[in-house]
């Protein structure tokens, strides 16, 4: 066969396969992160324009910026403000013009329930169309792609990658434990044998188990063996180095993000989860090094959580989140995507954020721009959506 010839067939073949054999960026490196649990987006990408917020918030609300008070936002524009506590972490990805938020995101499924919408969210189908649970859209991607080399920082191949080939997954980590564990209690117990207190002793440490029970039974089942905010931050740089040096399309779920109770302010729970957050996305970037410059992070969650704090200082389960896109070409630095002003009006359903922002568009007009990809191969990914490109990339 002659060289014109033969180059005639490979190319033939590589159209009839439908798989990107010479996209202009074919190895760019992506890392999904899945916040299960349902973060409460409105409390780290803050809108503190809004005097609804305030008022919907006594007690949780973090205070608009002052550069005086270490516990305000940090400024991101007039209407927007970031969680204090990513304030060190995060901000400098802003700066840089590397990390864009967009607010106002998530998908059609109101069910409120952490397994479908993850489900509906890591199958990338139609909520109105058949669901098929044999695949994910991670691993359409993988197989639309050529040169992929995908991993799963989980305990098991979650759905996200399922259906397309054999893909490695590795388990980094493991969920918190209570402050007091069995030993101490123990030790406690004995110290107060003979005490006149020993009932009440005994009464606390029943009620503090069973309130464990009940807060984290849900929270438990709702992460599905997610690594912890504290252990994603422990493994970020090994996971940077392994994206640096070997694969090139990530997945990493964290957990710990359903908060109905005491979720806190500038201080708290959720704050010492976002900054261990924060903190393992900044630890990623630096161990990932030269090649920050063709990689994008996306974080995302299954839904946002109810505006209005509820009675136990927390938020319920919700519907509007909010993304982060961030990399070294990233075109940060900006709230993207359709917002609308944050007030009671503008609620859905009187109680959540809207969503504006369909998270299968999103991720079809960012992996379009990312690898190059045709709206038929998009359609492989995300069947049926239409890509909206953000100009993230």
């Amino acid at each position: 066969m002659k060289r014109r010839d033969l180059i005639s067939a490979l190319a033939a073949s590589s159209v009839c396969s439908g798989r990107v054999w010479a996209a202009p960026k074919a190895d760019a490196k992506l890392l999904v992160v899945f916040l299960r649990g349902a973060y409460d987006a409105a409390n780290v990408v803050i809108p503190v324009s809004s005097d609804f917020y305030y008022q919907a918030r006594p007690t949780i609300a973090v205070a608009r910026p002052n550069p005086a008070n270490p516990n305000a936002a940090f400024s991101l524009d007039a209407n927007w403000g970031l969680h204090p506590s990513l304030a060190k972490s995060l901000a400098p990805l802003w700066e840089k013009k590397q990390l864009a938020f967009i607010p106002f995101a998530g998908t059609d499924d109101l069910t409120r329930s952490h397994f479908e919408t993850q489900d509906t969210i890591e199958m990338g189908q139609s909520v109105g169309g058949s669901r098929n649970y044999g695949s994910g859209f991670m691993g359409r991607l993988a197989a639309v792609l050529t040169r992929t080399k995908p991993i799963a920082f989980t305990e098991q191949l979650p759905l996200i990658f399922r259906g397309h080939g054999t893909i490695p997954n590795i388990g980094i980590g493991s969920a918190g434990k209570p402050g007091v564990d069995d030993r101490q209690a123990k030790l406690i117990r004995s110290m107060y044998a003979n005490h006149p207190l020993r009932e009440s002793v005994e009464q606390g440490f029943q009620i503090r188990d069973d309130v464990f029970r009940s807060i984290t039974e849900e929270m438990t089942q709702a992460n599905r063996s997610a690594v912890s905010p504290k252990g994603f931050e422990l493994s970020a740089r090994r996971i940077g180095r392994l994206m640096r040096e070997e694969f090139n399309l990530g997945f990493v779920d964290v957990g710990g993000w359903d908060t109905h109770v005491n979720q806190g302010n500038a201080n708290g729970y959720l704050a010492d989860r976002i900054g261990e957050l924060g903190r393992a996305v900044s630890g990623f970037t630096e161990e990932v090094g030269a090649a920050w410059s063709n990689t994008v992070v996306v974080v995302i969650s299954e839904f946002g959580r109810t505006f209005r704090e509820n009675g136990d200082k927390g938020t319920d389960h919700g519907h509007g989140s909010v993304y982060w896109v961030m990399g070294g070409a990233v075109q940060g630095g900006r709230i993207a995507g359709e917002q609308v002003a944050v007030a009671q009006p503008t609620l859905n359903q009187n109680r959540d954020l809207p969503v504006l922002t369909d998270y299968r568009s999103m991720f079809a007009g960012l992996l379009a721009k990312m690898y190059g990809l045709s709206p038929a191969q998009i359609d492989e990914v995300f069947p049926g959506a239409k890509a909206k490109d953000m100009a993230l990339v």
